[in-house]
């Protein structure tokens, strides 16, 4: 089959939007999914921003349970700063339940981002 779209549920972690603060999304639900991919797209930065970006994973939603996620459960790496204008993709192979992305202001005034968690290989397709 060469449909993608209704193989993979995609959920928008961070709205596109010009972050001037650490942004973390909330809890995204992987259940009924075997995979998951971050997808990182970023537009102008001001001021030299100095952004980095990373997943969390927990098996519950409180925010005190979360913690980044072991390089061992990442598939590719994200940059030491994001650069503006860029995408960037992580994959996640490990099996708790929820995944958050936080993007963390290291420096500077701003930069303009958004984030997307594309959920695959579901239990049930296509997927809604």
């Amino acid at each position: 089959m060469r449909d993608l779209a209704n193989n993979i549920g995609a959920v928008q972690a961070v709205a596109p939007a010009v972050l001037s603060a650490t942004d973390t999304s909330a809890a995204i639900d992987l259940l009924g999914f075997e995979s998951a991919a971050l997808i990182l797209n970023t537009g102008a930065i001001v001021s030299a921003g100095d952004f980095t970006a990373k997943l969390q994973e927990s098996d519950t939603t409180t925010g005190g349970d979360f913690a980044d996620v072991a390089a061992a459960h990442l598939v590719g790496t994200l940059p030491a700063t994001l650069e503006a204008a860029s995408v960037y993709r992580q994959g996640y192979i490990g099996t708790k339940r929820y995944l958050r992305t936080v993007i963390t202001k290291n420096g500077g005034t701003s930069i303009a981002a958004g984030a997307v968690i594309v959920k695959g290989h579901p239990h049930d397709a296509p997927v809604a």
